[in-house]
């Protein structure tokens, strides 16, 4: 079936804009009914005589953009004739086609005005039921065949006449809608005052236009309806992706409509942001449109201060509308490489950054990206591993949205595309030489032994304030440390420069157990019916968790000084590092005769509440074996950064 921007536009209620439109597509439908009758009479030379060869009729399809069109390239060669009917399985849909487009070809002549009940619309109704017919048989007999597609006027009607008789009335309806064209966009009966609207909006539309590259789209159409100017923006292929504006006055009133509630999202955001209020409907389903499957509708306004404000606001929102082509293609491509958020969170940065996507795509989109991986070394990729999995999301997108840009900007200085592949190579290389990603995982462990320490130092000092919640966010910041090891252990199974990390890791989730243990015990101690504690026992258990706390604090420092060294290779940073695991060991010492003094005082002051004393010891022993664990997670720090070499030995 044809694409049919005008019924999409007549479905938001725009009929001023229609005519131009429906002369366009009765053109093209003009163009295809003339090939479908030469498709027929090929087929019927080739039943005649099968042994000569059928024409090809591929690049005339191509042409008129019948994309799915298989079937009429075989409809010559699989057509055959029995007992003088010319038989061949296509015809159903030969002449539904024929019976569409007489209809789409017709409206601008027949359907506007009061032609309905004109002879020639009679005459046009009447076809369009014999085709029906001839598309519930098996074949069409040679009168039948000949009543399609002669064109002598004394052999009485035929389908080819009427198409010729439409053509004529198309060319002289064409003449008399006055059109000029204003920056690209054409226009028709608008005021002398709209000029500058018009240029205001195809100035923005012309400022990023470049960045659709050679997909088809962004034709303007323009006129005035009383006090509304009308403007219409073709910005695809897709028979619902229609964007309509109203000006009124200073406001702006917009229809969009779009098939992908994602892209719907992503223009409401953009246009949001320059300050457009949107009201948005329902999914709608409309008769032919996007094959009767619902879409997305939307009205937005905008109040423009005064008149230089109003043709700002046109040239920005025509600024936009770019970035939605093609954009659901783009998304399903960057999410071979990243989350489905951070392809879109990609796309908006394009956007806001006017680089786009479209270069991207078209220099090879994901192809770049697999080729790139498979170029570096194979102890970084391997066959399966996504791109986030291996550098990192953050990384992943600094590294896509590079490549966009970089895409963009070469093909808009006539760059080849195998130079685009060769940067993308390289900026990958780069990208990994400076970054090493296993620090992600530390730093994302220790924030979370981080911030158990800190919940436990606090629960300590204000009581039984909330237990039961911290409990809970502590249990869920346990498991996510567990997580963290789990994705080591993962990629060590691929890559053997991981094991290192596990052996830290595994150590490291050690502390992050005795913490969240510790948090558990002090929700036993801190009933609603318990006393409280006596104030130089609890004074004592604040210290060794405070002590904790410190030692995990040299921990986060420790890593971060790691990574540093690490990504600028410079061995001469390794003191701080040091110095970071050696305040650790001291906090280790510091717990141990703090452990010592709150067993002494608990004895002394609990002695008579011997199941009190028992879980007071029991918190103690816990918290200290948290400093036994970073002692451990510290060394295997020092042992990993010696592996990397990256300290002198």
């Amino acid at each position: 079936m044809p694409v049919r921007k005008e019924e999409a536009v007549e479905s938001l209620g725009q009929q001023s804009l229609l005519m131009p439109a429906w002369i366009k597509s009765a053109l093209a439908a003009n163009d295809r009914l003339k090939f479908y009758l030469s498709v027929l009479q090929s087929a019927m030379q080739h039943a005649a005589h099968p042994d000569a060869e059928a024409p090809d009729w591929s690049r005339d399809a191509t042409q008129l953009g019948l994309h799915d069109s298989r079937w009429v390239e075989e409809l010559p060669t699989s057509a055959y004739l029995d007992d003088g009917v010319l038989v061949f399985p296509q015809i159903a849909q030969l002449m539904t086609c024929l019976a569409t487009d007489i209809a789409v070809m017709s409206r601008p002549v027949l359907d506007a005005g009061n032609n309905a009940g004109s002879p020639e619309a009679i005459r046009r109704d009447a076809w369009v039921k014999k085709l029906q017919v001839y598309g519930g048989q098996d074949g069409l007999h040679r009168h039948e065949l000949t009543s399609l597609t002669h064109g002598s006027r004394k052999d009485g009607d035929s389908l080819h006449l009427l198409i010729m008789d439409l053509h004529k009335r198309l060319n002289v309806l064409s003449g008399e809608i006055a059109t000029e064209t204003i920056d690209g966009a054409h226009v028709w009966q608008i005021h002398d005052t709209d000029r500058p609207l018009v240029e205001a909006f195809m100035r923005g539309l012309h400022r990023t236009f470049p960045l659709k590259f050679s997909h088809p789209g962004l034709d303007t159409a323009v006129t005035r309806d009383g006090k509304r100017l009308l403007i219409q923006n073709d910005i695809g292929t897709n028979d619902v992706h229609v964007l309509v504006m109203e000006v009124s006055g200073l406001t702006i009133s917009l229809t969009y409509s779009d098939l992908h509630a994602g892209r719907f999202d992503f223009f409401r955001e953009m246009l949001a942001e320059i300050g457009f209020e949107w009201t948005v409907r329902d999914p709608v389903t409309t008769g032919t449109l996007n094959e009767g499957k619902p879409y997305w509708v939307g009205n937005a306004v905008l109040r423009s201060r005064n008149g230089k404000a109003l043709q700002r606001n046109l040239e920005s929102v025509a600024s936009r509308i770019v970035f939605v082509i093609d954009w659901n293609r783009a998304r399903k491509r960057l999410q071979m490489f990243v989350r489905k958020s951070a392809a879109i969170s990609l796309l908006s940065r394009a956007a806001r950054d006017e680089c786009g996507h479209m270069g991207w795509l078209f220099a090879g989109g994901e192809r770049l990206v697999f080729e790139a991986m498979q170029s570096v070394e194979s102890e970084v990729f391997r066959v399966g591993d996504r791109l986030d999995g291996v550098i990192g999301e953050s990384a992943s997108e600094d590294f896509l949205f590079e490549l966009m840009r970089i895409s963009t900007a070469m093909l808009l200085n006539d760059q080849p595309i195998a130079l685009i592949a060769d940067e993308s190579r390289l900026l990958l290389t780069r990208l990994l030489r400076k970054r090493s990603y296993e620090f992600d995982l530390l730093a994302e462990h220790a924030a979370l032994g981080h911030a158990l320490a800190q919940g436990l130092c606090e629960a300590l000092e204000s009581g039984a304030t909330d237990l039961v919640a911290l409990a809970s966010r502590a249990k869920y910041w346990e498991r996510e440390a567990d997580h963290v090891v789990m994705q080591a252990r993962q990629r060590s199974e691929r890559q053997d420069r991981w094991l290192p990390v596990v052996d830290y890791l595994v150590k490291a989730d050690d502390v992050c157990d005795a913490l969240e243990e510790s948090i558990f015990n002090l929700t036993l101690i801190f009933q609603p019916e318990s006393d409280t504690l006596p104030v130089p026992v609890q004074a004592l258990l604040v210290q060794l968790a405070e002590s904790t706390l410190t030692a995990i604090q040299d921990q986060v420092r420790a890593i971060q000084i790691a990574r540093q060294i690490v990504e600028q290779n410079d061995p001469m940073d390794g003191e701080p590092f040091l110095q970071a695991l050696w305040h650790m060991l001291r906090s280790e010492r510091i717990c141990d005769d703090l452990l010592r003094k709150t067993r002494l005082t608990a004895l002394k002051h609990l002695r008579q509440d011997p199941v009190l004393l028992s879980l007071v010891n029991e918190l103690a022993a816990t918290i200290e074996r948290t400093t036994d664990c970073l002692l451990a997670a510290g060394f295997a720090l020092r042992q990993m950064m010696f592996s990397k070499s990256a300290l002198p030995t």
